[in-house]
């Protein structure tokens, strides 16, 4: 059967799928040469990121919900194909691993590899990862998009179980155990649904539109179990508390760039597959579960922000922010208004910028020192002044600070959330309470003050420095005074490799925090035709009220 196109953009579709896996492929052959793997790979993705450009130009705003799109047959006999498509949710997503992609590799480019690990390996599997994840984003095919989520999963794994730190095997594992076992449950409900298209059209299909139609008519009663198998992968993957405790232990041992790719992208596919899958499938479930999804949000952005504040690992003091601020996503989804839903996709672009400045930062921070516990900094910005302004805008952005691209979003999701969910708006603005407590005082305890600290200075004082002085006058009492620690560590700013990397980043937070239109025109409808599909009623002024056909 010859393939089905819709619009000239299918040709776009296709290269951003083939780009990626045709990258890795030739940088896997080219794996006994370090640097002509790495300049392979940089090449690749910065294809990659034209090609996303050239997809986000001839995307239509107000076209087809699906564009871009191509299929064809892959088992007729069970009406399975290989289906893609964009809408504005899935193009944001595609469009944010395109920039992070060539970040990454650039941000790895003199990583020390454990032995016996080749950077063409590592590279390889970078660009593979983007090449899945790209595949889940524009999948619309139900069944294709789920072997896709379960493959996904296997790069990943290498790149934590291979690359990663001393406890990388045990990470590696928990994390692929629970997003497998996680897809496992969603598989139960997506062959649940191609039954009920057999017995509603006489003949089965995976066709993500077809579905919608089918499903979202069923039962509350059978909505409610098909949402529960999908709503359990995406939890795990997003991931809510409490389906979250893999994400810390894979974060803190996975190599640096890879946490990037993993907080910044993989997880989203959580959040992506609430609103893709969910909303317009299990519209009446949807409604019905909201609450409960809304409290465990509103709980992860408490629990995520408490632990935050009392993290000594750096690594894992961001695994636990991304864990609040995925609470601010969900509870955008599920507060069933289109300003909050836009607030909550902004923020998934928005957080995978951020974020990944942030641990990108962090990572220079911790190449620097060599220790990854926030006890062994303290006074480094007298060594690495450039480094120390990059963290406190890689922070000010995560705590949402106004002018910055999180702001934005965050004040899309409360002020969406508050007429549908005042309660839950009112505590999830605590949250913004504690990131400012758990940012900054990051910052304080490894940037300022005097310079301290076992990862930057040598414990030994200077020969002549003063150990004992009184206070002078009668009576005056002997006191020990500490003695100032002249003598540091050989430790530099950031150079110029590095100043390159965090630019692009840099330069989209101040841009999308000045002007967000430009991602906001493309999100607004496609959340409007969700919203639409699942027959919400939008709480806003009645000129803005959607219009369903």
């Amino acid at each position: 059967m010859s393939p089905t196109v819709s619009g000239d953009g299918s040709w776009v579709m296709a290269v951003l799928l083939l780009l990626p896996l045709v990258g890795a492929g030739v940088v896997m052959a080219l794996r006994k040469n370090d640097r002509l793997a790495k300049q392979a790979a940089l090449v690749f993705s910065i294809g990659e990121l034209a090609m996303a450009a050239c997809a986000w130009g001839k995307f239509e705003a107000s076209g087809a919900r699906l564009q871009q799109s191509f299929s064809f047959d892959w088992i007729p006999s069970f009406g399975v194909h290989i289906s893609f498509g964009v809408d504005g949710i899935a193009l944001v997503m595609i469009a944010t691993i395109a920039v992070l992609t060539p970040i990454v590799i650039g941000a790895g480019w003199a990583d020390k590899l454990p032995e016996g690990r080749t950077a063409g390996g590592f590279f390889a599997l970078i660009l593979l990862e983007q090449a899945l994840t790209i595949g889940v984003f524009a999948a619309t095919d139900v069944f294709l998009f789920y072997v896709l989520f379960e493959i996904m999963l296997i790069p990943m794994y290498f790149l934590i179980g291979s690359y990663g730190g001393a406890r990388r095997q045990y990470a590696a594992v928990k994390f692929f155990l629970y997003s497998f076992l996680g897809g496992l449950i969603m598989l139960a409900s997506v062959i649940a649904c191609y039954v009920m298209a057999g017995d509603e059209l006489g003949k089965g299909t995976f066709d993500w539109q077809t579905l919608v139609g089918v499903v979202s008519d069923a039962p509350l009663s059978t909505q409610i179990w098909l949402f529960l198998g999908f709503f359990a992968a995406f939890a795990f993957k997003a991931p809510l508390v409490p389906f979250h405790t893999w994400l810390p232990d894979a974060t803190a041992e996975a190599p640096i760039v890879v946490g990037v790719l993993l907080v910044g992208v993989l997880d989203k596919v959580g959040t992506f597959g609430f609103l893709r899958y969910l909303l317009p499938m299990f519209p009446d479930a949807s409604k019905e579960l909201a609450p409960y999804v809304l409290v465990l949000a509103v709980a992860g952005i408490i629990y995520g922000a408490m632990l935050a504040s009392g993290q000594t690992d750096m690594k894992r003091f961001v695994a636990y922010v991304s864990i609040a601020h995925f609470g601010f996503i969900a509870l955008g989804i599920f507060a069933f208004s289109s300003q909050a839903m836009a607030g909550s996709v902004t923020y998934m672009l928005n957080h995978s910028i951020a974020t990944g400045m942030l641990i990108l930062v962090i990572g220079m921070v911790i190449s620097r020192g060599g220790s990854t516990r926030i006890a062994d900094y303290g006074g480094m910005s007298k060594l690495t002044p450039v480094l120390a302004g990059m963290l406190l805008i890689a922070g000010l952005s995560t705590l949402s600070l106004p002018g910055t691209n999180s702001f934005i979003s965050e004040f899309l999701v409360l002020i969406g959330s508050f007429p549908n969910q005042p309660v839950f708006t009112i505590i999830a603005t605590t949250g913004m309470v504690l990131a400012a407590i758990y940012v900054l005082w990051l910052y304080q305890r490894i940037m300022t003050g005097p310079l301290r600290g076992n990862a930057l200075v040598t414990q030994e004082p200077p020969i002549d420095a003063p150990v004992d002085a009184t206070s002078g006058g009668p009576g005056a009492v002997k006191v020990k005074l500490e003695p100032e620690v002249s003598a540091h560590k050989a430790i530099f700013d950031l150079n110029g490799r590095e100043k390159l990397v965090l630019a692009p980043l840099l330069l989209l937070i101040i841009g999308l925090g000045v002007y967000p239109k430009p991602v906001l025109d493309v999100v607004t409808p496609t959340v409007d035709a969700t919203m639409c599909e699942a027959a919400l009623v939008d709480p806003v002024p009645a000129e803005r009220q959607l219009q369903c056909q």
